[in-house]
């Protein structure tokens, strides 16, 4: 067999791999961003849903180089807790990279304390008069 005969089944696992999704979560954000290239904006839909933010695209059968594809995917993220639906903001670039943030809630104050205000409910009880002005 010759050996410069090319074999592309072999790199198919790494193809199939999905390299197209990364997701970070900083102090302050959470963001997702995604490789939706092969979609248009309408066959693209994002919504959150108990605690999970969740990206479905679709596309019907259209022709390419190598014949005829049709591809779907749906994606579900656990969303970090402290966020709250209506933050979540999605963005599509124009090389096709969506990107999704959610501003994260700051973590508590380590320190319990809490000055509690003092609220008048009546007038101001006068000074009792000075020991000079009583005798």
């Amino acid at each position: 067999m010759n050996r410069n005969y090319c074999r592309p089944w072999r790199n198919l696992a790494a193809a199939n791999q999905d390299t197209g999704s990364t997701i970070k979560e900083e102090k302050d954000k959470f963001q997702v961003n995604l490789d939706v290239q092969h979609f248009a904006p309408e066959e693209i839909s994002v919504k959150t849903a108990d605690g999970f933010l969740i990206v479905e695209a679709k596309h019907e059968e259209r022709q390419d180089e190598h014949g005829f594809i049709s591809r779907s995917f749906t994606r579900r993220y656990p969303l970090p807790e402290g966020i709250l639906d209506d933050s979540v903001v999605s963005k599509l670039s124009s090389d096709g990279v969506l990107s999704i943030t959610a501003p994260l809630k700051p973590p508590p104050k380590a320190s319990s304390e809490r000055v509690v205000p003092i609220v008048q409910t009546g007038p101001v009880r006068k000074q009792s008069e000075s020991p000079e002005e009583q005798g």
